[in-house]
């Protein structure tokens, strides 16, 4: 049996194990890329950070963008699922063609989504101003840039919950939906009290899987935004990259890269014990 497992792990050791473990190495260390040597500096890399302005600032835009994003994506993959499994028709088509987003490449569709949003000559600019309205500049102002981020993201990645949640429903006991209506239960309180319920497990399931990948998203910033205005959409995986390649800092960077897996775990963690205990105590 571990014959036929070697290969597999030994593939995983090189792509995933080594790298975390070099990162985890190098952050107890002052390491400038192409620098003389290392000094070790012990957890001096992690308290510069924590004590940095910027770091929390990063952490407070990733916490906004990947907050919103999320919960925007379950609430319209919810809807459209529950819409599909309700219809029954033309649903390989639909869902063929929800999809679509989720194939294209990250940075194409960063690409066509930068030149949907850019300024006066955007295609939404174009569309709008043709109709006499004046759109705020989606990509230059603070609030319309992470707005911007979250649509994106949104459109990107809400597809994949729709297929889950969608191949959920088609795997529930239709019994207990049928006797709920049977006993006068309105459709929201099917919804509510029957479908949602069963769809706990699920939903948490997919969230946890979105929160992890939205928190170290990099594509979408770095073409639409670049952290930018200013810093206004930087978020922790640019800082990251800005620290590793732009400023070499290769310590501080590694450091920063373990406390954001630090971060992301105990963020999901703690999210999975919360709804444990929420359905403990409704049972």
């Amino acid at each position: 049996m571990w014959l036929f497992l070697l290969p597999s792990v030994l593939i995983m050791a090189l792509v995933l194990a080594y790298p975390l473990a070099s990162a985890v190495y190098y952050s107890f260390f002052s390491y400038y890329l192409g620098g003389t040597g290392l000094r070790f500096v012990g957890l001096g890399n992690y308290l510069g950070l924590l004590a940095e302005e910027r770091f929390w600032s990063d952490l407070l835009t990733t916490v906004i963008i990947v907050g919103a994003s999320v919960a925007l994506q379950l609430a319209i993959g919810l809807a459209l699922a529950l819409a599909l499994y309700a219809v029954g028709a033309w649903v390989r088509t639909i869902t063929l063609l929800n999809f679509l987003p989720h194939v294209v490449t990250p940075v194409v569709a960063a690409i066509f989504l930068k030149w949907m949003f850019m300024g006066r000559w955007g295609l939404l600019d174009s569309v709008f101003i043709s109709f006499n309205v004046f759109p705020p500049d989606w990509l230059g102002d603070p609030i319309w840039a992470k707005a911007s981020l979250v649509l994106a993201d949104t459109w990107r990645f809400m597809p994949f919950l729709m297929l889950v949640l969608y191949a959920g429903l088609q795997s529930f006991d239709t019994s207990l939906i049928e006797a709920a209506e049977i006993d006068g239960a309105n459709g929201w309180q099917r919804l509510r009290y029957v479908i949602l319920p069963m769809m706990k497990p699920l939903i948490v399931f997919v969230v946890a899987i979105r929160v992890m990948d939205a928190f170290r998203f990099f594509d979408l910033v770095y073409v639409l935004t670049n952290g930018g205005p200013g810093t206004a959409t930087e978020t922790i995986t640019l800082y990251t990259y800005q620290l590793a390649f732009r400023m070499l800092e290769v310590g501080r960077a590694s450091a920063l890269g373990v406390l954001t897996l630090l971060l992301i775990a105990g963020l999901i963690v703690g999210m999975i014990l919360f709804l444990q205990r929420r359905g403990r105590e409704v049972v």
